[in-house]
């Protein structure tokens, strides 16, 4: 079973940053993608980046590109999101999310963490 555990929001100004991370347990095998979603009050959850676990190829979502940066270390079993320049729109709950190479859908979920943004 894969357990996953997100730490690291919080309140922060609009242009700063903050960093997240993702602590994940359980066989690698079912953690090979490992992701980023988060969902802003009254809004659809929605991607953010994710990263191949052993090959470490990354995507990252239009609306964040160039201001969020994903990484992981293998020897922590850690993923983190690195969110530089943020603006309140950045404010939602951030899920940390976990699938197995060639699974259609996410299916392992973190608790969330919360990222408030103020103008």
């Amino acid at each position: 079973q894969v357990q996953l555990v997100e730490s690291g929001g919080g309140l922060v100004q609009a242009g700063g940053s903050l960093r997240l991370s993702c602590a994940a347990s359980g066989p690698t095998v079912s953690y090979e993608m490992l992701a980023w979603f988060r969902q802003a009050p009254g809004k659809d959850r929605e991607f953010v980046a994710h990263i191949s676990w052993n090959r470490g190829s990354v995507d990252i979502a239009a609306s964040v590109r160039g201001r969020f940066t994903i990484s992981r270390d293998n020897t922590r079993s850690t993923m983190t999101l690195q969110m530089n320049s943020l603006t309140p729109e950045d404010t939602a709950v951030y899920y940390c999310a976990a699938k197995s190479l060639g699974a259609r859908q996410y299916v392992y979920w973190g608790q969330g963490t919360q990222v408030t943004v103020s103008s």
